[in-house]
């Protein structure tokens, strides 16, 4: 079965850290595709933040068209209600073997999603940590999560051995860019050349986003 990499987010809007991560992944862990997911209704984010899905959705298009391996998916955006992971990797699953992106921080807050053994279950985690941020795989909060996952240790790319659902460590590549800087400069009409691709860039001139203060 083809290897699947997700990448799920608001993508508010999506930048070239999304896309710097997604690349690293994909060439690390030999991955078929990787597909980039944004969330219809994020829970645990405020929709007053957000741009609207469809919008997030055109911008995460044009800036994975030229990826070979991207591919942006709009199940989130078919789908009623809260967007939960563990409902889209279910309804991911049979497209093959699915390896979940997630970054440090989003590991460590897995015991607060719904049904995070399901998650587990549906996919192998790929946890990204974010460049400084100190994360240690044995310190008793990682241990904890993967405690009540079910899961054993980390492994790291290419190393032997190990559960074949044991989450992958990987030390990828990352850029500080923020969405919520980036929100702000098109509030206020400055550049964001060097942080998205272009096309992202001229979509949200062109259809007014994040001219409003949230």
């Amino acid at each position: 079965m083809p290897r699947l990499g997700v990448l799920g987010g608001t993508f508010n809007p999506i930048h070239f850290g999304h896309l710097l991560v997604a690349d690293e992944i994909c060439e690390i862990l030999e991955l078929d595709r990787v597909l980039l997911v944004p969330a219809s209704v994020p829970p645990h984010k405020p929709p007053a933040e957000l741009a609207p899905a469809a919008d997030r959705f055109a911008m995460t298009a044009l800036a994975a068209r030229e990826h070979p391996r991207f591919e942006v998916s709009d199940v989130e955006l078919r789908r009623r209600g809260p967007s939960y992971t563990v409902d889209t990797l279910e309804a991911l699953g049979a497209r093959g073997d699915l390896f979940l992106i997630i970054g440090s921080e989003t590991f460590l807050d897995l015991l607060a999603w719904k049904d995070p053994r399901g998650v587990a279950a549906w996919a192998r985690l790929v946890v990204v940590p974010r460049s400084g941020s100190g994360f240690d795989p044995d310190a008793p909060a990682s241990q904890k999560v993967l405690r009540e996952l079910g899961l054993e240790g980390f492994v790291r790319p290419g190393a032997a051995g190990g559960s074949p659902r044991a989450p992958v460590l990987v030390a990828a590549a990352s850029l500080p860019i923020s969405g919520s800087e980036l929100r702000c400069r098109a509030r206020e009409g400055r550049s964001l050349a060097f942080r998205m691709p272009a096309p992202v860039a001229a979509y949200i001139r062109e259809h007014g986003l994040y001219r409003q203060e949230a």
